[in-house]
């Protein structure tokens, strides 16, 4: 499908520039990281921009640092760049096992975790996991810098907090201060490059705290604190899935699409929640399944 209108194309060198044409365009113009959204996007007409500026080559936003107990994800990082971090590897097993299942290795070469998350789609891989992290979006636009939780970042569907006079610049993902262990399943039609039909992202923290978030099964990922206050504390015994099984479906609100139907994605997200944990559970004491084994 060939793009249907002309728009100007900025490939600004500093952050600056980047800056000052997003306020010559008033707002009228997207931003482009990774751009395997955007121009999606652009070819099917849901955005008609006056102006794209492509942001990848500016120094700054292509750091991938640590410092302080966070992790600082700039907003040109890759995927494949976050998967062969020594760093991330070492303190993040969750985002590299989350990274992995995006799309195929050609996108995960382009796509950023930035512009995963300023899509707002509902199915973004990367939203779940960022909730159990508790991690913080940064943009900068003409009335300065804002930090914002991501549990306020996703508004509704493909709707995020960011003004369009705003670039975010990057996420801050704090480690946990203990002993923890993740997991993400994502279900999907077939392996290979595919959107998640429904996906689980979950924390454990040593002391009895798991931290619970969903994706594709609402209008925006969702974290649950009613799930995670249900099981602060508890065993993994089989007398907890009925009363678990009713909170997914209080939780989630899943829709019927060409990829699933909404009964399909609640039986689902039921199974991969409990499949999980256990693999969680077990993580967090040197036991499971290796990183980036299918649970499914």
């Amino acid at each position: 499908m060939a793009i249907s209108h002309q728009f100007e194309y900025h490939r600004p060198p500093t952050f600056g520039e980047a800056m000052k044409l997003i306020a010559d365009y008033k707002g009228r113009a997207s931003v482009l990281a990774g751009g395997t959204d955007l121009v999606n996007w652009i070819k099917e007409d849901f955005l008609a921009p006056e102006a794209v500026i492509d942001i990848k080559n500016i120094p700054e936003l292509k750091k991938l640092e640590y410092s302080g107990n966070t992790l600082s994800v700039g907003a040109a990082v890759t995927f494949s760049e976050m998967i062969d971090s020594a760093r991330v590897k070492e303190l993040f097993p969750l985002i590299v096992e989350q990274s992995q299942v995006v799309a195929c290795h050609g996108v995960r070469n382009r796509a950023t975790m930035v512009g995963n998350i300023c899509s707002g789609v509902p199915c973004c891989d990367s939203g779940p996991v960022l909730m159990v992290y508790d991690a913080v979006v940064h943009v900068t636009g003409p009335k300065g810098e804002r930090k914002i939780p991501v549990m306020e970042w996703f508004v509704g569907p493909k709707k995020t907090s960011r003004d369009p006079m705003e670039i975010v610049t990057k996420i801050d993902i704090p480690v946990p201060t203990v002993k923890n262990a993740g997991c993400y399943v994502k279900l999907g039609r077939y392996r290979g490059e595919d959107l998640a039909q429904a996906s689980v992202a979950l924390l454990a923290l040593e002391g009895g705290e798991t931290r619970v978030a969903f994706g594709s099964v609402g209008p925006t990922p969702i974290r649950s604190r009613e799930i995670e206050e249900f099981l602060k504390g508890r065993e993994l015994t089989d007398s907890l899935w009925p009363d678990l099984d009713k909170l997914v479906e209080k939780t989630i609100a899943p829709i019927s699409d060409l990829r699933a139907t909404k009964e399909y994605r609640l039986h689902m997200t039921k199974i991969m929640l409990k499949r999980g944990l256990n693999a969680v559970c077990k993580r967090l004491v040197g036991t499971g399944p290796a990183y980036g084994s299918s649970l499914l």
